[in-house]
């Protein structure tokens, strides 16, 4: 008898109140109205458009789809220095990191907010990233420049999914307006290769200093190996070396770039291509789903893959094969 009274008010715990039936009931139906409501606006949006325009179209030879990602002159600063919408989010990407920084290191408390959680598990995240890779020494060295890559990337990738009134080729308003676009920094290949350069600079400088350049060259190829084979090797480990400042400038412009160019294809450019407006709402909802995946996976994905490469790269250049 004792064993069951002891155990029937843990029951009753489990057990949720009419109360707190009904709520969890409204809730559902709530969230199943919102979806019944999203779909029937899409096939009534779908008849409308195809009651409109019907299933033919023309197609559009001017409409060119990268055109948007063209980067033209708003302005000339002095001389041959232009200002345009890749500088604008350049200079805007600084301000956000520099000012997420500065604000991190006030926040710091002795008892830890979320904030203060989510940095350290940050900081625990590059902290392993050097560590793993570095030896102690070169991870204190070099863990700024992996975590600011990483957060400079983030916040370039994440600002790319705003949409911003700086598309100077198309205009709104009587032509007076530049129109709204999705446009990232490192979608213009030269942010991403200006930033390979520099890790591809620091871990052939590490190398140098570690070995000599003379003993550089040769960790390059494992000890070991034959006369004959150094004559094949030497040149194939040169060229991946310099291949390695192609890979991070491809991957993360390459990614970004087909990642917008997607979302403005699905969300609308092929109705225009093609000349009929029903396919751009019968492609919309690919295309949110498309920037949901974008925005929330591969902005920081991107990143992290940027920085973590650039820790296994200075610290591989520091050691012999």
């Amino acid at each position: 008898m004792t064993t069951l009274q002891a155990e029937t008010p843990t029951e009753n715990k489990n057990e949720l109140s009419p109360q707190q039936e009904a709520n969890a009931k409204a809730g559902m139906s709530v969230v199943k109205k919102v979806g019944l409501l999203a779909i029937a606006v899409y096939i009534l949006g779908f008849v409308v458009l195809l009651a409109a325009y019907g299933l033919s179209g023309t197609k559009n030879e001017e409409f060119n789809i990268v055109q948007p990602f063209h980067l033209d002159t708003w302005f000339t600063i002095v001389g041959p220095i232009e200002f345009n919408k890749g500088v604008l989010y350049l200079l805007l990407t600084t301000a956000i990191t520099i000012g997420i920084l500065l604000y991190v290191a006030k926040s710091m408390t002795m008892r830890p907010n979320r904030m203060q959680t989510a940095v350290e598990a940050f900081y625990d995240l590059i902290r392993s990233m050097t560590r793993d890779n570095m030896d102690e020494d070169l991870a204190k060295k070099w863990f700024p420049l992996v975590g600011t890559l990483f957060v400079f990337i983030l916040v370039t990738n994440l600002l790319g999914y705003i949409p911003l009134p700086v598309n100077s080729s198309e205009k709104i308003f009587n032509g007076n307006f530049p129109s709204f676009q999705l446009y990232a920094a490192d979608t213009n290949v030269a942010v991403p290769l200006v930033l390979a350069l520099g890790v591809w600079l620091a871990f052939n400088y590490e190398g140098v200093k570690a070995h000599g350049f003379g003993g550089y060259i040769k960790s390059l190829v494992p000890s070991g190996v034959s006369k004959g084979m150094l004559v094949l090797l030497y040149p194939l480990e040169i060229l991946s070396n310099i291949l390695r400042l192609l890979s991070l400038t491809v991957r993360l412009w390459a990614n970004l770039l087909a990642g917008h160019l997607l979302i403005d294809f699905m969300g609308g450019n092929m109705a225009v291509l093609l000349g009929r407006p029903f396919l751009g709402w019968l492609t919309l909802p690919l295309g949110i789903a498309i920037f949901l995946f974008e925005a929330v996976l591969i902005a920081g994905l991107q990143a992290f893959i940027f920085a973590i490469l650039t820790a296994m790269y200075i610290g591989s250049a520091t050691h012999s094969h």
